[in-house]
């Protein structure tokens, strides 16, 4: 009797301090992120893998949708806590324009900017025997183009470059499958066309070359110049990143940017130490996914490029302030732009 209700006291007891003892807190992040298969979706359950090992307190967990952009709207509107948000959207939204028209009023919240991942670079491509005829992006004015997809960023990024330069093209919509004959046919005169970490192309236009001789249409040196002029960054790249000849010796594309973005629900310590953690496992990252390859050649660099080509859109995170100004890449006059909660 005495040994059952010994026991009892010390089971009691157990339990007592197990009650009592404090549990680490776990905050669940729901990420949104492009479709499975895609670039966004690959990426982003590379790095909640390392997320989910290297900060206990917080638990990724992905959330495909059909797009990025729907993960910016789905951030505004409080479905999810992380996005997968690239420049070109923010301009829209910041805009009221294009994907964006008339979502202001839907938003409960406002996406803020947080960690910048990699670039998809966008270009034009027209038929081969074209070049003598179309020698520059205005020159596609009046002519039937293929910009890519209706809701993909990559066509958002060519559509307002086309429009900066005047070009009034005839937009084409065309099944990926199908874009090299469309283009040999005559059909459209342009396809856009692009790379993505300035090191790889898509599948699609891997398939359309195959079947069609495109060359590489590169805007105009003044074209350059009024692009650079409403805030568009250039890149050039070697043509092998194509893998074929796109017969010029340089591929003048537009970057634009992609990144991984939670609001100010995460504190600033917290978006810090989530970016040095991806800092100090880029190799690993790397080699689950190559678009990493970017920001492991320049971490610091690509958060400052990532956040020039949004600044004037959405408000910076604080926490990946703070890391800039340690790196030194932080530019004092974005400090009006640093996101505060609104007491």
């Amino acid at each position: 009797m005495f040994r059952t209700t010994l026991s009892a006291l010390l089971i009691g007891t157990v339990v007592s301090f197990a009650s009592t003892a404090p549990a680490q807190q776990v905050t669940d992040i729901a990420w949104g992120t492009s479709a499975v298969g895609s670039v966004g979706h690959t990426a982003l359950v590379s790095l909640a893998t390392v997320l989910n090992r290297e900060m206990k307190d917080y638990r990724v967990t992905v959330q495909p949708t059909p797009g990025a952009v729907v993960t910016v709207k789905g951030y505004a509107t409080g479905q999810f806590l992380g996005y997968y948000g690239a420049d070109i959207a923010f301009y829209e939204m910041a805009n009221d324009t294009a994907r964006f028209k008339g979502f202001k009023a839907q938003m409960k919240r406002e996406p803020v900017q947080s960690f910048w991942a990699f670039t998809l670079e966008v270009g034009l491509g027209i038929p081969a025997s074209e070049q003598g005829k179309i020698k520059q992006w205005r020159d596609l004015s009046g002519k039937q183009v293929f910009t890519g997809p209706l809701p993909w960023d990559t066509r958002a990024q060519a559509e307002r470059a086309l429009a900066t330069l005047g070009v009034k093209h005839q937009y084409v919509e065309v099944d990926l499958k199908t874009v090299g004959s469309v283009l040999n046919s005559g059909r459209v005169s342009g396809i856009t066309v692009y790379s993505s970490a300035e090191s790889g192309t898509p599948p699609w236009l891997t398939e359309a070359s195959l079947s069609a001789d495109w060359a590489a249409l590169n805007p105009s040196a003044e074209e350059i110049a009024l692009l650079k002029k409403a805030g568009f960054s250039i890149v050039e790249l070697d043509p092998k990143v194509f893998k074929r000849d796109v017969h010029v010796s340089k591929v003048t594309l537009l970057p634009f940017y992609y990144g991984f973005h939670v609001g100010l629900e995460v504190s600033e310590n917290d978006v810090y130490r989530m970016l040095t953690v991806i800092e100090k496992n880029l190799d690993e990252l790397v080699k689950a996914d190559k678009a990493f390859a970017q920001i492991k050649a320049n971490m610091a660099q690509m958060q400052r490029r990532g956040v020039a080509s949004s600044i004037e859109f959405v408000p910076v995170h604080p926490g990946l302030a703070k890391y800039m100004r340690e790196k030194g890449v932080w530019d004092s006059k974005w400090d009006n732009r640093i996101a505060r909660k609104s007491s």
